[in-house]
C-alpha cells in the first residue's frame, strides 16, 4: 500500500481514471435529475443523494466482478447472424431500457401528464422505482468506463476504487444544481431526454457490434446543447427587455 501512495505513476493513473469516471458520469447525472423530478419536491434532494450512494455501491460491485464478466466474451447464442455474449446482453438490454424510458418520458412531457404523488403509498412506490432505475442505469452507464479502468489499472483495485469514490463525490456536489436547472428549464429536460434516447441507441448498436465512434455521439450532443444554450440566452434577454419596459 505504501508503494502505491509514493509511486507518481499511480497518482497519474488515479487522476486519469477519476477524470474518465467524472466525464462519463455526466450522462448519469442527467438521468438522476430527470428520474427524481417525478417525486414530490421535498423528497428530491434526499432521493438524489440516496440514489447516488446506491449507484456508488452498484458501481463498486460492478468493478469487483468485472474480472469475471470480462472473461465471458464467448458467444451465448447467435441473433441475426451475430454472436451475443454476456457483455453484449448488458449493452442491448440497457440500450432498450434507455430508449423505452426516454420515449415514455418525452410522451408524458409533450402530453402534459403529471403524476399525482400526494398519496403516501404511491409516493413510496415511486421513490423505490426511482432508486431502482438509478441503480440499474448506473450499471449500464458505468460498464464501458469500468472496463476501460480495469484495462488501464490492471491489478490496482484500490486505485480504481479511489477513482470511483472521487467521481461519486463530484456527482454529489453537482447533482443538486443540475437538478434545479433542469427543473426550471423544461426545454433542457426535453433535450436531456433526447440525449438519453440517443445514448440508448448507441448502446444498442454497440451490443450488436455496430460500432459508432463515440466522438460522433458527443459531438451531436455538444452541438445540440450549444443551440439550446443560445435559445436560453435569447429567452432571458427577451424577458429582461420586457421587464425593463
Amino acid at each position: 500500500m505504501i508503494e502505491l501512495i509514493t509511486d507518481p505513476q499511480v497518482w497519474i493513473l488515479l487522476v486519469t481514471l477519476a477524470t474518465i469516471e467524472i466525464v462519463l458520469g455526466i450522462d448519469n447525472l442527467v438521468f438522476i435529475s430527470i428520474a427524481v423530478s417525478r417525486l414530490p419536491a421535498e423528497r428530491r434532494e434526499f432521493a438524489r443523494k440516496f440514489g447516488i450512494a446506491v449507484a456508488c455501491i452498484t458501481r463498486l460491485g460492478l468493478l469487483l466482478t468485472l474480472a469475471w464478466l470480462a472473461g465471458l466474451t464467448s458467444d451465448l447464442f447467435t441473433l441475426f447472424g451475430q454472436g451475443i455474449s454476456v457483455r453484449d446482453l448488458v449493452l442491448i438490454l440497457g440500450g432498450l431500457f434507455l430508449i423505452v424510458k426516454g420515449a415514455m418520458e418525452i410522451r408524458s412531457l409533450v402530453a402534459g401528464e403529471h403524476e399525482d404523488l400526494d398519496g403516501m403509498g404511491k409516493a413510496a412506490t415511486s421513490f423505490a422505482m426511482v432508486i431502482t432505475q438509478i441503480a440499474i442505469i448506473d450499471i449500464v452507464f458505468s460498464l464501458d468506463s469500468v472496463i476501460a479502468a480495469v484495462g488501464m489499472a490492471g491489478d490496482y483495485i484500490p486505485v480504481m476504487v479511489a477513482a470511483i469514490l472521487i467521481a461519486v463525490g463530484v456527482m454529489l456536489l453537482a447533482a443538486e444544481p443540475l437538478g434545479r436547472f433542469i427543473d426550471n428549464n423544461p426545454t433542457v429536460k426535453m433535450l436531456a431526454l433526447a440525449f438519453i434516447v440517443l445514448i440508448g441507441v448507441y448502446l444498442l448498436t454497440e451490443g450488436f457490434d455496430l460500432h459508432i465512434p463515440r466522438g460522433y455521439i458527443y459531438g451531436s450532443m455538444a452541438f445540440s446543447a450549444f443551440v439550446e444554450g443560445l435559445n436560453l440566452w435569447a429567452k432571458r434577454r427577451a424577458l429582461r427587455g420586457v421587464a425593463n419596459e
